[in-house]
């Protein structure tokens, strides 16, 4: 199952672009502020449709950006058409040895095989880089959010321990540091609901239960007040960075 959904993106890529939340800045900064000011080489891995790849441009960096899905690369070109796009995986990244300053993955750390992606990160960084997860959450502490989550069958708020993220300990990293951000997406009932239909869990269901569930959510936000017309969803972003040794 878990090998389905991690291959359940591609055919949604466009609508992934567009429903998928980008990254607060302020996540961004603070995940690469151990390199100093200035540029960085950065290599956003599992870029998927450019989430992350955007954010990074905006700051400066010279980013190369590796996906195996080809439908989402293509997504990621026709939105950032001047960064070094390349397929690969995280346990087979297609650049050379030492030639990042910094390595980052948003919202993808989870789907790789760590004992062969954390050696393989640690061979493209160069010594004192920086390896940097980013995940985007709703923020479950808002009482209509958890309630929106719990019919969405999803009533486990993240965790940032590294068992849960699969961004575990390894000699060739020093011990990571975590931090939270808020953000926010604008959202109206009809998009949030086509947000939670890019999610994995909803891609792989049967088409029936999928269109069920997608509809009763709708309902639901169409039904509270804090959800008419436009509004802000509550979100947090959980960073975790560590250095190469």
């Amino acid at each position: 199952m878990s090998a389905r959904r991690a291959n359940s993106f591609g055919v949604h890529a466009a609508t992934y672009a567009e429903h998928r939340p980008d990254y607060p800045a302020a996540a961004i900064r603070w995940s690469l502020a151990p390199l100093g000011e200035g540029a960085h080489r950065v290599l956003d891995l599992a870029a998927g449709t450019g989430k992350l790849t955007g954010g990074l441009v905006a700051e400066g960096h010279h980013v190369t950006a590796v996906e195996p899905d080809e439908a989402m690369l293509s997504e990621l070109v026709r939105h950032h058409g001047g960064v070094r796009a390349l397929p690969g995986t995280a346990e087979r990244i297609p650049v050379p040895d030492a030639t990042m300053d910094a390595v980052v993955v948003g919202q993808a750390f989870h789907w790789f095989n760590a004992t062969k992606a954390l050696p393989e990160i640690a061979r493209v960084l160069r010594p004192g880089g920086i390896l940097a997860g980013l995940w985007n959450s709703d923020d479950y502490s808002v009482p209509w959010v958890e309630e929106f989550h719990r019919a969405a069958g999803d009533d486990r708020p993240p965790k940032m321990d590294g068992t849960v993220d699969n961004m575990p300990p390894h000699p060739l990293f020093r011990d990571p540091e975590t931090r939270e951000f808020p953000h926010h997406q604008r959202r109206t009932a009809e998009s949030l609901v086509a947000t939670i239909g890019t999610y994995s869990y909803t891609l792989v269901m049967p088409r029936a239960e999928r269109e069920k569930l997608l509809d009763d959510l709708l309902q639901f936000l169409r039904t509270h007040p804090e959800t008419t017309g436009e509004f802000d969803v509550p979100m947090v972003t959980y960073a975790k960075r560590t250095t190469r040794v």
